[in-house]
This record gives C-alpha cells, sequence and structure tokens, in this order.
C-alpha cells in the first residue's frame, strides 16, 4: 500500500482523521510550550525600563481611544531598513507593561516605537489639530478637540489599580501619589521631585501650552516617552537567550 493510499484511510474514516489531527496539534503545542517551563523568565530585564507614569498611561488610554494602533505600529523588526528608518528594533521588555499590547498590524502612518523627542511638543499639536498642515499627504484625521477636553485625572488611580491586577509593578507609594503626580507631570513650577524619583525619566512640562491640563497633553506626555526609556547607546543583548 502506497502513502497514498495509506493517506486515503484516513480520508474516508472521519475518526481515524479526528484522531491522528488531534495527536499532531498535541505533539505540536508540546513542543512549543514545553520548553517555556524551563525558563525562568520569556522577557529579559532591561534596565530603565518602568510602567507608565499615571499622565502617560491617561495618554496610552486616549491613544487607544481614538484608534491610533489602526494606523501605527510600535514595532520595529530587526530589519536594516527598519533599524535605518526607525531605530533599533523593539525589545519584549519595552511592551511588558502595555496591556493590550501596541504592536499593530498595519502601518498607514510611521512606526511609533521611537517617535518621543524626534518632534517638539508644538510639532504634535499641530500634527494632531491639523495633521496636513505639518505632513500635506497625510490622511490622518484630525484631533484638535482633544485641546479642549480638560482632565483631572479623579480615576487615574483605579486605572493604575486595575493595571496594578495584572501584574503591573506600582506600588501603594505610587498609587497613594496618583492624583498628585498625574496633575504635577504638567506643572513644571510643582514640585515633581516625587515624580521624577517614582518615574525616571519622567518628562515634566506643558506639553500643549494651555493653562488647564488637557487631553492633547496626556497623549504628548504619552508620545514623547515612547522609546526613550532603555538606553541603547549602553544596552547589550543577553547572549544567553
Amino acid at each position: 500500500m502506497g502513502i497514498m493510499d495509506k493517506h486515503k484511510v484516513l480520508e474516508k474514516n472521519a475518526t481515524l482523521l479526528l484522531v491522528f489531527s488531534f495527536l499532531v496539534v498535541t505533539v505540536g503545542g508540546i513542543v512549543e510550550i514545553a520548553p517555556l517551563f524551563y525558563l525562568e523568565n520569556t522577557i529579559e530585564d532591561v534596565e530603565g525600563m518602568r510602567p507608565y507614569s499615571p499622565l502617560e498611561l491617561a495618554g496610552r488610554e486616549i491613544y487607544i481611544r481614538e484608534g491610533c494602533y489602526v494606523c501605527h505600529s510600535q514595532m520595529i523588526r530587526p530589519m536594516r531598513d527598519e533599524v535605518e528608518r526607525y531605530g533599533h528594533y523593539s525589545l519584549a521588555a519595552e511592551s511588558m507593561y502595555d496591556h493590550p499590547f501596541q504592536w499593530g498590524s498595519k502601518r498607514t502612518g510611521p512606526d511609533l516605537a521611537r517617535v518621543g523627542g524626534r518632534y517638539s511638543d508644538s510639532w504634535h499639536v499641530d500634527h494632531l489639530t491639523n495633521p496636513q498642515s505639518v505632513v500635506p499627504e497625510s490622511v490622518m484625521p484630525k484631533y484638535g478637540f482633544l485641546l479642549n477636553r480638560v482632565i483631572d485625572g479623579a480615576q487615574i488611580e483605579d486605572l493604575m489599580r486595575t493595571h496594578a491586577m495584572v501584574g503591573v509593578p506600582y506600588s501603594e507609594e505610587m498609587l497613594a501619589s496618583a492624583s498628585a503626580d498625574f496633575a504635577v507631570q504638567a506643572d513644571p513650577d510643582g514640585d515633581w521631585d516625587g515624580l521624577a524619583e517614582r518615574y525616571p525619566k519622567a518628562q515634566v512640562r506643558n506639553f500643549d501650552g494651555q493653562p488647564e491640563l488637557t487631553e492633547m497633553d496626556a497623549l504628548i506626555a504619552y508620545l514623547q516617552m515612547l522609546g526613550t526609556l532603555v538606553d541603547f547607546s549602553t544596552f547589550t543583548p543577553d547572549a544567553s537567550r
């Protein structure tokens, strides 16, 4: 009996086909999953990574709410053309506090994994208010209404506690200081020493240039920190992995 004749036996017998399909899937699953049980951690620890500050986390929520992830990815692949255009390839650790992650699946616009610090705050305000004013060929919709949406961070502690429930290491001190840290990050004249200690490299300034704390402040604070936490000039991959 040839190989094709043996295969016909499976095709004609629904029970045999089900059994052998189950065996194939089981073996494949074991091969993929079993090695993970022998690893202490599947994500390499990277110096500089920290949880989002309260204002950055609020900005991330706005980013998700407005569907920015639909057109912008946050995952630079280790290919020469991507690395030369966007910067160092993305590390798993950079998404370790993302629930859900923002890798994206398409790029109508450029990847944003390293957008932090590439443009000024005023550029972001102009771009979000009227994208075509700075990128004429852009098909991005206008988000100028964010300038008029004042936020007070009343729910930010609850949001942080929710993230803590799924593993983000927010300490009780961070949670207790959530509302104050939320407000002071956009107030360069405030007492933000505690914020800087809890969230190293947190950028403190009036992001949208208005006296009120708005959704535009939060979104720009989030965008300006993307890709800025890890110092890639000193980063060396763990060769044991």
